[in-house]
Parts: structure tokens; sequence; C-alpha cells
């Protein structure tokens, strides 16, 4: 079992940066591949970014590819999302994700554990 919470949300400015954080608990961190989503009401929830085991490979969705990073740290057992020249269209509530698996995966039913989410406001 994975328990996921995720911190850093908040409102920003179009242009501006903000970075996600996704601590983990449970002794299998290490081994999942991790994701971050977003949801906006009324919409599917939409893989973002995905990230193996180790952190070597790192998958993205072609909306965020260049200004969204996505890193690892399994001593601390957290995922962060660094979000930069963020958009008003970015504006959403934003989920991670754990799979178990040592892979990621851009399949949003292929992953096992959510956490609660965290709101993102980015105004114009």
């Amino acid at each position: 079992q994975v328990q996921l919470v995720e911190s850093g949300g908040g409102l920003v400015q179009a242009g501006g940066s903000l970075r996600l954080s996704c601590a983990a608990s449970g002794r299998t961190f290490s081994r999942n591949a991790m994701g971050w989503f977003r949801q906006v009401p009324g919409k599917e929830r939409e893989l973002l970014v995905a990230i193996n085991w180790s952190g070597f490979i790192t998958k993205y969705a072609e909306s965020v590819k260049g200004r969204f990073t996505i890193s690892r740290d399994n001593a601390k057992n957290t995922v962060y999302l660094q979000m930069n020249s963020l958009k008003p269209e970015d504006t959403a509530v934003y989920y991670c994700a754990a799979r178990s698996s040592y892979f990621p995966s851009m399949a949003r039913e292929e992953y096992d554990y959510w956490g609660q989410g965290t709101q993102v406001t980015v105004s114009s």
C-alpha cells in the first residue's frame, strides 16, 4: 500500500513557476513508477508526465513538454513537478499517482494509488 500527499499548489501569475511535491509513505516507493496528472472540472484526468523507479526514464505529454519537469528523491520518498512558464490553461487540480511497476506508463488506468490533489490556479 502506498499513500500519497501532494503539496505546493497555489495561485500564480501567467509566466510564473511552481514546484509541486508528492510525499509517499510505504516501503515500496523506490520500486514504484510515478506520474503527475491534472483534472479540470468536466474533463477527464490527464496524465502529464511519468518517471521510472530510478528517475532516469521520463515521459511527457506534448502539452507540458519543455515547461514541466518531473524528478524524484527516493531517499525522501518524494516526487516533484517543476512547472515553469505557466499558462491560464494549466489551471487544474494536480494529482500524483504511483504504479506497481518499475516502469513509467502514460496510460491513466495503469496507476494504482492516488493522492488527494492540490489546486493550481494561473491568473492571466
